[in-house]
């Protein structure tokens, strides 16, 4: 089904005046496009691949809005309750742009809005859950496969250590060179039986691969419960019971009750697949939860801040540095907790 867009060019001083607006001409599910950065309260737990950059906020927005693409389409969408984007009575496109006009106007008495022009384009309704699919396809970290579910292993990797990942819409496929980053360094640093510590599990990728490698244990956190459900059916698919791979949701950084599940220096070896400045937040709670001479991989570092993540470490009093690798613009610190002296 077809469906013409309509983008408002604004500012962001206006944003919420134009939304609130829409949303009173029955006009749902808005798009909101800006540069405005994150704060440091939104980044803190955002145990995630990859931060996206974004360009300087100039103070300039984009809302859209959708409408059906003709009078048909739009019987049969408002008729059959299935209109994705709006639930506005039905209009000709002419009148609902001409109210919007009007209530756009009137804003600018109240706030600097910028052009307000508003540009037409024309879409169509996608499967966005399952579109993604088409782009991961089964390939190899070393000697481990990494495939979907829908997938056949491929003959030249008939003879690889194979695991199957289907992130859904938990982060972690295998395919970001951050998480191949830590998989080279389980596969470098996982002895037998090791008891692995994962913050930021996402679908559970690097704990699933440490129990394949012959960790004897794993236990994942993540602040969305979403990534949770898709590490738990992922375990799941690769033949792992709850009582190998326990995951649950919650901080690990000021959640008592997730710390106190994680237990003290229970760990040989932690993995965390994060932002920097997340990982040096995590240095003092790490080093609670690994045993003495346990390893810490660490990666979704971006090589612009490498120096910094290595400059805390490096006064931090309980880590040493063991090695520091790259692929691509992406770095991987690991870090060795100190030997107790006696």
């Amino acid at each position: 089904m077809k469906w013409k867009k309509f983008t408002i060019e604004t500012t962001t001083a206006a944003v919420d005046f134009i939304s609130e607006e829409l949303s009173e001409l029955g006009i749902d599910g808005i798009e909101i496009e800006d540069h405005v950065p994150l704060t440091e309260s939104e980044t803190k737990g955002m145990f995630i691949d990859i931060l996206p950059e974004m360009p300087p906020d100039d103070g300039s927005a984009r809302i859209s809005f959708y409408l059906p693409g003709d009078r048909e389409t739009a019987e049969t969408a408002f008729n059959g309750g299935d209109a994705p984007h709006m639930g506005c009575t039905l209009l000709d496109h002419d009148q609902v742009l001409e109210k919007v006009r009007e209530a756009l106007e009137e804003i600018r008495l109240f706030v600097e809005a910028g052009s307000l022009t508003i540009q037409e384009s024309e879409t169509e309704d996608k499967d966005w859950m399952n579109n993604w699919k088409e782009f991961f396809h089964p390939f190899a970290v070393g000697d481990i496969l990494i495939k979907p579910t829908w997938e056949e292993v491929p003959k030249e990797h008939q003879d690889k250590l194979c695991i199957t990942i289907d992130p859904g819409s938990a982060f972690g496929t295998g395919t970001h060179e951050t998480t191949q980053l830590c998989i080279s360094g389980l596969q470098k640093y996982l002895q037998p039986n090791d008891r692995v510590l994962d913050v930021g599990t996402g679908s559970g990728i690097l704990a699933i691969t440490a129990l394949k490698l012959g960790a004897g244990a794993a236990f994942g956190t993540d602040l969305d419960e979403s990534a949770v459900t898709a590490a738990r059916e992922n375990a799941a698919v690769n033949g792992i019971g709850e009582d190998q791979f326990k995951v649950i949701p919650g901080n690990l950084i000021d959640d008592p009750a997730v710390q106190e599940t994680a237990g003290d220096e229970a760990y040989d070896v932690a993995v965390a697949n994060i932002l920097a400045p997340v990982i040096i937040l995590l240095q003092d709670e790490i080093g609670r939860h690994i045993k003495p001479g346990g390893i810490w991989i660490t990666s979704g570092i971006v090589d612009s801040k490498e120096e910094e993540v290595k400059a805390a470490f490096a006064v931090h009093p309980e880590f040493e540095l063991l090695e520091v690798n790259h692929q691509g613009e992406w770095v991987s610190v690991i870090v060795r907790k100190k030997e107790k002296n006696l």
